[in-house]
């Protein structure tokens, strides 16, 4: 009588090794996902955070925000978008406070998409807050998993 010897796997073990893949990419991609869009709002970090020192010396040097006249972006040169940031605006600016926002453009991840980050100085810009501390349009808010651990 000859031995049968199996060679290569059975069906059932090649149905578990998939399995198992799926599994693992069914918790992987989510997670890497949100990898993507934290790393994207960084750039929104990085684009208003240029404004800060520029910002301070204008209030140092005027007294207000709003002498000659409304301060805009224009008027501090820099980046005003990037690869995932649409655009970036001086809004809420009277006397000593000012909002910086970075909407986010269509390059972005989905769920950042039109989002905005912002930062705000109530104080001529010595003093910086971002996240729950800083309002944006309604439905325009960036999930606070995605800020940086500073605005959670």
């Amino acid at each position: 009588m000859t031995k049968y010897i199996q060679s290569g796997f059975t069906l059932i073990e090649l149905m578990i090794v998939v399995a198992i893949i799926g599994i693992l990419a069914a918790v992987a991609i989510p997670s890497y996902q949100d990898y993507t869009a934290r790393a994207q709002v960084t750039e929104g970090v990085s684009l208003t955070s240029q404004y800060k020192t520029s910002l301070a010396e204008y209030y140092s040097a005027r007294g207000d925000f709003v002498t000659p006249a409304v301060i805009t972006v224009a008027d501090f040169g820099g980046n005003t978008s990037g690869k995932y940031v649409g655009s970036v605006a001086f809004t809420n600016v009277t006397t000593n406070t000012v909002q910086v926002e970075a909407t986010f453009g269509a390059g972005a991840a989905a769920v950042l998409r039109t989002s905005i980050f912002a930062i705000s100085s109530n104080d001529g810009g010595n003093d910086w807050e971002c996240g729950a501390n800083v309002v944006a349009p309604p439905g325009l808010a960036i999930d606070s998993r995605f800020m940086p651990a500073n605005c959670r």
